[in-house]
């Protein structure tokens, strides 16, 4: 059944959990991934028995498998999500056709994802040129699919024409922050309570919380997901001290994960559920283009899991 625009905003407000993709060799652990996919929903500390958001996105490692392997994710996760929850799939935008047949293929699932996050365009394009495309292929995604997006910003250039989007468009429903907080208030000042805008980079979003922001995403909340979820706990109750005290314990594991612009974003988060010994979660051995971390990082990872595990 179909969640409606109200009550998907609300459950926004809240952790997007983006899973790895666990790779044996060269080929993906489809057995892993539901077992990740099986700890995010069994481990929700959220208030209220507010639903678990799961997203199969960039830090997943989308962009490095198949069409054919993101539909099996997908249906994966929306199967054993079991009904419950509110199930999330990233779109990269370009090819454009090929984003329109993923979309066919996802949205014809017995359980297709509640959103899609489109994901920074690639390539030689202007800002208006992308307001212009996005605009006519939101509309018929809609059309045809009942297709809800939310628009990944990463781009300051684009930042007018983006707000622009949100604004007109009825099919972008917000937009996922992956800049820094100061482009938080231009889109939280710029939209009304019809759209959410989502800080994008991870467990340290308070700051971006105080600024207006609603939820946000995290790498780690398949290894410490009562850490994520007591952070977003806390901030929609505006006690933002509680929030920045669970920040503080994980904020050496994301410190790891963004160095070096992001070179550890996936690689960090596979050694800490590898080092933990946990038997619910599957980091893999490695994913394309995303090897395990150097030794003296492995080390350092070791030693601040010792810390965090009681998250876990």
């Amino acid at each position: 059944m179909t969640i409606d625009k109200p009550a998907l905003l609300d459950a926004l407000n809240s952790v997007i959990g983006i899973p790895l993709i666990p790779f044996a060799g060269s080929s993906i652990d489809f057995a892993g991934h539901a077992k990740n996919v099986d700890y995010l929903m069994r481990n929700n500390h959220l208030s209220a028995g507010r639903p678990r958001v799961i997203s199969i996105a960039g830090t997943s490692l989308v962009h490095h498998v198949g069409y054919d392997d993101q539909v099996k994710l997908l249906d994966i996760a929306g199967q054993r999500m079991e009904g419950e929850g509110v199930l999330m799939a990233a779109v990269a935008p370009n090819p454009l056709p090929a984003a329109a047949d993923l979309i066919a293929r996802l949205a014809a699932l017995p359980r297709p994802p509640d959103v899609y996050l489109v994901m920074p365009l690639s390539g030689t394009y202007g800002p208006v040129g992308l307001y212009e495309t996005l605009m006519a292929f939101a509309e018929r995604q809609a059309r045809e699919h009942g297709a809800r997006f939310l628009y990944y910003y990463r781009r300051p250039r684009d930042r007018a024409m983006i707000i622009r989007l949100i604004q007109e468009s009825p099919h972008f429903i917000g937009v996922k922050i992956g800049t820094n907080e100061d482009d938080v208030p231009p889109f939280t000042e710029a939209l009304n309570e019809s759209k959410i805008v989502i800080w994008g980079i991870g467990d340290r979003s308070t700051a971006a919380a105080e600024m207006g922001a609603k939820g946000h995403t995290s790498g780690i909340n398949i290894v410490v997901a009562r850490a994520s979820d007591e952070i977003n706990n806390a901030q929609r109750r505006a006690d933002y001290g509680a929030a920045r005290q669970v920040e503080a314990e994980i904020s050496p594991l994301e410190d790891i994960r963004f160095m070096e612009e992001r070179a550890y974003n996936y690689s960090a988060v596979m050694e800490a559920i590898n080092c933990g010994g946990f038997d619910d979660v599957v980091g893999g051995a490695g994913g394309p283009f995303n090897p395990r971390v150097p030794a003296n990082i492995a080390q350092r990872i070791e030693g601040i899991m010792a810390s965090i595990k009681h998250y876990h």
